[in-house]
């Protein structure tokens, strides 16, 4: 019989921990304390493996380990062991990120930098594309194009991603108006002024689209003529379901998508 419920299970899973941890933890809580050997038998978990995992799961602050022969793992409060852990994971992100921002500004960046454009020029534009799966993975694509674009954005989209818009990119496209780019934004299913209209008209020139004028629901942006990202999946898949299609392509770009954002953009209203 299981020691947890899969809930339990899952729930630990959505933390960081592998299986074999999730096993070897739960085992340990069960016995309070054990050798890596018994852990090993009543969690079903290689026993080679378990020595590494439980020293894991030591540095992660779940378990604690006592320097005896053989070496015996303590159990800790549930409670207590998730502070510890979160602990540990807030100074772990805390040197990552010092270390990043350390790495920015080295001669390491600068030539991974030149390895990148030296790598860019062997190819053609159109090869620069990827499928982004996730609503986390657009986004972060999205804020990248929009911080490099130096004349136009053009967005298609919905109510819905409007708000979305305005969550995730305010400041992405203050920084690119500032610069001078000129951002337009079209969206279908608004049936009314907004927080979202209300923010992104003071950069923005904002339009509503009438789905009886043309019958379109979907959602891309175009910046440059030269990059695109376009929704391939409705907004009411979860999350993690989403999926969106981006490319450098300038044929995509300047040829397909900006000629559907001209007829849409003349086929909409300005937003009272």
């Amino acid at each position: 019989m299981p020691l947890a419920s899969q809930k339990v299970m899952d729930a630990l899973k959505g933390i960081g921990l592998n299986l074999y941890e999730r096993k070897l933890w739960v085992a340990l809580l069960a016995r309070g304390t054990s050798t890596a050997g018994e852990l090993s038998e009543i969690a079903n978990v290689p026993r080679s493996r378990s020595y590494d995992i439980l020293q894991s799961l030591a540095e992660k602050g779940f378990v604690v380990v006592q320097t005896a022969k053989p070496l015996r793992y303590v159990a800790i409060n549930p409670a207590e062991a998730l502070d510890r852990a979160e602990k540990k994971v807030e100074e772990d992100m805390k040197i990552t990120m010092e270390r990043m921002d350390d790495l920015k500004s080295s001669q390491i960046m600068r030539e991974l930098s030149s390895v990148y454009t030296q790598g860019l020029s062997m190819i053609t534009p159109e090869e620069i594309t990827g499928a982004l799966k996730g609503k986390y993975s657009v986004t972060q694509q999205m804020s990248s194009m929009f911080k490099v674009a130096n004349k136009r954005i053009n967005v298609v989209t919905t109510a819905e991603g409007l708000d979305e818009l305005f969550e995730n990119h305010y400041n992405d496209l203050k920084r690119a108006v500032e610069r001078g780019v000129k951002v337009q934004v079209a969206v279908t299913g608004l049936d009314k002024s907004t927080e979202a209209v209300k923010g992104l008209s003071n950069l923005a020139e904002v339009r509503s689209l009438n789905s009886k004028d043309l019958p379109i629901a979907g959602r891309f942006a175009v910046v440059d003529g030269k990059e695109i990202v376009f929704s391939l999946t409705d907004h009411k898949v979860h999350d993690t379901q989403h999926m969106a299609f981006w490319s450098k392509s300038e044929h995509a770009a300047a040829n397909l998508l900006e000629p559907v954002f001209k007829m849409v953009w003349s086929n909409s209203r300005p937003v009272n």
